[in-house]
């Protein structure tokens, strides 16, 4: 009898616990009430941020959140690159954001980050004087390789980037700030950057302003159209026939 009692007690007891336990999460896990955001933030302000993330914790509770993926949500938002999350008694949650930083445009519409990953920047405004790249999906960062490798090259002569493109089907091309753009095609690019810049330094600097574009396609020349015509119509020769 007094086994069946000892029983009898520790269930009770286990009872209560259990409610107990319950009702404690029940009060805990209160709806969320308050977000912060943390973070160094130059482009994507505050506002803008606790308007996208909002939506993400409405109708959430405090204990009940996943907070992974909480996460993976909070990184569509075009501008962050890295989230993190935690919980602040008795009712918040605390964003710690890393933002993205924007080094080019990306086919009009996007932006390139450092690694040359594409992001969405709108309603945003694009930062100034970022150069202009594209490509075919998925080659942002090899543009952006060849963007840095030309810059380094070209600004020794004075000469400065505004495009760089990638055609579809291999072909590269780039343009100047001033607007002349020099048609590099598939191959041989090294040796056809070596030609532009001894005809550049040889004539053809003193004239880019008349210049419409340069083409290096040919096997020893280079071709210059020039403004007001629609073929290249001068032959600049490397010396080699």
């Amino acid at each position: 009898m007094a086994r069946r009692g000892t029983l009898l007690g520790v269930l009770l007891l286990a009872l209560l616990v259990g409610a107990g336990g319950r009702a404690l999460w029940l009060w805990l896990d209160r709806p969320i009430e308050r977000v912060s955001i943390r973070g160094e933030l130059h482009h994507a302000g505050a506002d803008y941020l606790r308007s996208r993330l909002a939506p993400l914790v409405r109708g959430r509770t405090w204990l009940s959140v996943d907070l992974g993926e909480l996460r993976e949500r909070a990184r569509d938002i075009g501008w962050l690159s890295e989230v993190r999350i935690r919980r602040e008694w008795p009712d918040a949650l605390v964003f710690e954001l890393v933002e993205q930083v924007p080094v080019a445009r990306w086919n009009d519409d996007r932006l390139l980050n450092p690694a040359g990953e594409p992001f969405d920047y709108a309603p945003l405004a694009v930062p100034d004087e970022l150069p202009m790249l594209s490509g075919p999906a998925d080659s942002g960062a090899e543009v952006l390789a060849y963007h840095d490798a030309l810059s380094a090259l070209l600004a020794p002569q004075g000469l400065f980037l505004r495009q760089v493109r990638l055609e579809a089907r291999g072909a590269w091309r780039f343009q100047l700030e001033g607007g002349l753009w020099v048609m590099l095609g598939r191959n041989h690019r090294d040796e056809r950057l070596a030609r532009f810049l001894a005809a550049w330094e040889r004539e053809l600097g003193e004239t880019a302003s008349h210049i419409r574009y340069i083409d290096l396609r040919y096997p020893n020349g280079v071709a210059v159209a020039w403004h007001g015509q629609t073929e290249p119509v001068d032959d600049v020769t490397s010396g080699q026939g």
